[in-house]
């Protein structure tokens, strides 16, 4: 099992509120919704290389 890092993320109710019902349409918990929207960015940025075989 991979180890995970936790931290406090303080962001405003409008922004929280997106987010929510981003997962929420994408069957996705908020954490698993903003881990995969920090991977992408960084995937897209070329800060990250691919993993598990994605494209």
């Amino acid at each position: 099992m991979t180890k995970k890092k936790t931290f406090v993320l303080r962001i405003n109710p409008e922004m929280m509120e997106a987010i929510e019902k981003w997962a929420s349409d994408d069957f996705r918990s908020i954490n698993g919704q903003l881990e995969w929207i920090i991977y992408n960015a960084l995937k897209q940025a070329k800060r990250i290389k691919n993993q598990g075989g994605e494209n």
